[in-house]
């Protein structure tokens, strides 16, 4: 075993479990997200959501040295740049789609992983990622209420909800790939000072957008404005791209996704416990297949 392996081995468990608890995160953002957006527009809402978080890392970012800034921006601008296309489609997406089906476009990305990774990245990954990447994607069909009635009964439907979502789905391939790629090849980066980098890239450019586009409103002063903002800048985007580009050092992208893929899962639970949702056998069924390729994952030796 190379000295370069070691740390990754002894650091892999953290970071599949650190994985687990960004899903969880991200997955009750969604109903929370919906409480902020009914005091704000979109655009608007992700730029104070982006500058926060800048706000909140720039603290730590303050004693990096010149070359450690310039690695920084040389990798955290094209990042920022897919991670604000990332939500800007995703958010819009979800507000033009039935809830179920926005999740399983969405969770498509982990179909989509392997692939971009050998496409990107020149990496076939093992035979069996794809396999339990399907399993993932069946179980995510199952939790979001089987293989959709309607869709079988009216045709596809496809409307521009449902195509920003799929362009979500594959941008989220696509960045885990390319965060990958670039954080290996520039290894001295601090995972803080990109994070910061990536939240000001999104704040900045939402915000100039949304300006270019209509008249800025006034802050809501709204507590449960405020309570849902903090939580997506805590939980859901210092906190959990912090831990993605960290894990993108030791895992390959499949398998952030596979676990990231987790998300949909937290979602249920979070809708059942805390939002009164019901979740029938069915989408009970899918987020055990979920778990099940999580788990094989997370117990699998070698490159996965």
């Amino acid at each position: 075993m190379t000295t370069h392996a070691m740390p990754a081995a002894r650091f892999a468990p953290s970071a599949d479990a650190a994985l687990l608890l960004v899903a969880a995160c991200w997955g009750a953002s969604y109903g929370v997200a919906q409480s902020a957006l009914a005091y704000y527009p979109v655009l608007a809402f992700l730029a104070v959501r982006f500058l926060l978080t800048a706000v909140l890392l720039a603290p730590a970012c303050c004693g990096a040295s010149r070359a450690q800034w310039a690695a920084a921006l040389a990798v955290g601008l094209p990042l920022g740049g897919l991670l604000m296309a990332i939500f800007v489609c995703e958010t819009y997406g979800v507000a033009h789609t039935p809830a179920g089906r926005a999740a399983l476009l969405i969770s498509l990305c982990v179909v989509f992983t392997p692939f971009a990774e050998w496409l990107l990245l020149g990496r076939r990954p093992a035979r069996a990622v794809f396999g339990f990447a399907g399993v993932s994607l069946a179980g995510a069909a199952l939790l979001t209420g089987g293989w959709p009635s309607e869709w079988a009964a009216g045709g596809l439907g496809w409307g521009l909800g449902e195509w920003l979502m799929l362009a979500a789905a594959g941008l989220r391939a696509m960045m885990v790939c390319v965060t990958s790629r670039l954080t290996r090849r520039h290894a001295q980066v601090p995972t803080l000072h990109l994070t910061a980098v990536q939240a000001a890239v999104v704040g900045l450019g939402c915000l100039a957008w949304a300006a270019a586009i209509q008249d800025l409103p006034p802050l809501p002063r709204a507590p449960a404005f405020w309570g849902a903002t903090l939580f997506l800048v805590l939980g859901c985007s210092a906190l959990a791209f912090a831990v993605q580009n960290w894990a993108l050092r030791l895992h390959s992208p499949s398998r952030v996704s596979l676990l990231m893929g987790t998300e949909p899962v937290w979602g249920a639970l979070f809708a059942t416990l805390w939002l009164g949702e019901t979740l029938g056998s069915a989408g009970w069924l899918g987020g055990a297949l979920i778990v099940a390729s999580t788990l094989w994952l997370t117990g699998r030796k070698g490159r996965a």
